[in-house]
This record gives structure tokens, C-alpha cells and sequence, in this order.
């Protein structure tokens, strides 16, 4: 049973997702202040497998929220809640770590589909049948699992987010090809593709930390300037 953490300071809302949700088959967890949920996210204990994250809370907001616990080293699956409008807001809550956004107010069917969707980290979308060559993929000594959403590595295994591994696939699906930022905006974030953001960079910098002997010296995911990025095997 997949454990939801809700981070939602209005107690109509908070309850409304926890009762909808729990009828879905979820495990339901409450925070109602930014504080409570960084405390609880930076402890992952038990693991939780989704975070529905409000932006604007008490004590500390979402954007502070989503950087601690992605500093803290866990990188479970954030969606964050935003009545704003402001596409800065929202790549600013990309750019922190979050993996998806949905703004209020939203319809119900709307968020289930989009949990369901950051819920499925432990296959591809070619799901079982898919050949075995496609669901893992070694990178010199780093083992890549699509279907487990994992990295093996020397030192131990490394879990990707959703938008980790969806920006990688998209990589490795063009090997050899120069993808422009704009491309993998629109592909992985469903951004448009001349949004202003660094996100594509900056989550190109975790996957180097993983994959790379020498992420200073990037011999796999490689930059083309003025362009974007190219996938060397």
C-alpha cells in the first residue's frame, strides 16, 4: 500500500484529500505547516512513496519544504498544490526539486491521474513485456534500471524521482543526438519549450552525480553549448 504525506494547511482541503485518496486504497498521512512536513520528510520514516505539497503554508513554505527534503537526500516524489498562477512559481518549485504541479482548484479525477502516474516507479511505461534490453542499461560501471526506477552503483543503489528518470530516458532514447533544453522541457515537464528556467540543468547536475567517475568532467551526459545536452554510452 503506497504512503501518501499531504502538506496542506486548510483542514477542509487536508481532509478532503485524505478521505478521497484513502478511498483509492492510499495510506494517508497529515502535515499542516511546512515545518511538520520538513521535519517528517527529512526523517523518512516510515518511507513515504508521495508527497502532495501546498505551496503556501505556515512556518515555512513549499519551496523551502521541497529543498530541505532534497537536501536531506531524499528525493521521493513531490507534486506541489499552487493557486498561483505565475509560471515563475511555478518553475521555481520545479527548479527546487518538485516533480510535478497541479493548480488550484483542480478536479479530483485530475490528481488521482497524476498520482497514479508519479505512484508508478517501478516500471516503465512498457510495463512487464518490455524487453530487458530497454528496462536496464550499463553506463560504464553504473547499472541504470527504468523499470525500478533505481541506478546501481559501486558505492549502493541510487532511487531517481520520476522527472530523474524521465529526463534521462529522453537522453538515451536520442543517443548520439544534440536535444535542445526546450525539447526536454516540453518532453519530461510538460513546460512549454521557451520557458525560462534552469531546471533542465540543474536536475542534468544530479544525474551527473550518479552516473559520471568524474561529474566535473562529464563523459556521458555531455553539454552542446548554446544547445543542450547529448547522451554518450
Amino acid at each position: 500500500m503506497a504512503r501518501i504525506l499531504v502538506v496542506e494547511d486548510e483542514d477542509h482541503l487536508a481532509d478532503g484529500l485524505r478521505f478521497n485518496l484513502e478511498a483509492e486504497g492510499y495510506e494517508v498521512e497529515i502535515a499542516r505547516d511546512g515545518a511538520q512536513a520538513a521535519l517528517r520528510l527529512t526523517d523518512a520514516q516510515p518511507p513515504l512513496d508521495l508527497v502532495i505539497l501546498d505551496i503556501m503554508l505556515p512556518e515555512l513554505n513549499g519551496y523551502e519544504v521541497a529543498q530541505r527534503t532534497r537536501a536531506s537526500g531524499n528525493y521521493v516524489p513531490i507534486l506541489i498544490l499552487t493557486a498561483k498562477d505565475q509560471n515563475s512559481d511555478l518553475v521555481r518549485g520545479l527548479e527546487e526539486g518538485a516533480d510535478d504541479y497541479l493548480l488550484k482548484p483542480f478536479h479530483l479525477n485530475e490528481l488521482l491521474a497524476r498520482v497514479r502516474g508519479l505512484l508508478r516507479r517501478r516500471r516503465w511505461d512498457g510495463g512487464p513485456r518490455e524487453e530487458e534490453s530497454q528496462r536496464t542499461l550499463d553506463i560504464g560501471a553504473v547499472t541504470v534500471h527504468f523499470d525500478r526506477f533505481e541506478i546501481s552503483t559501486p558505492a549502493g543503489v541510487v532511487r531517481l524521482t520520476t522527472r530523474e528518470a524521465a529526463l534521462l530516458r529522453a537522453l538515451v532514447e536520442r543517443s548520439g543526438e544534440a536535444v535542445t533544453r526546450g525539447e526536454l522541457l516540453e518532453e519530461v515537464w510538460g513546460l512549454r519549450p521557451d520557458t525560462q528556467t534552469r531546471v533542465v540543468d540543474s536536475f542534468v547536475v544530479r544525474l551527473r552525480r550518479y552516473l559520471e567517475p568524474d561529474p566535473a568532467k562529464p563523459r556521458h551526459i555531455v553539454s552542446v553549448r548554446g544547445h543542450g545536452y547529448r547522451f554518450v554510452p
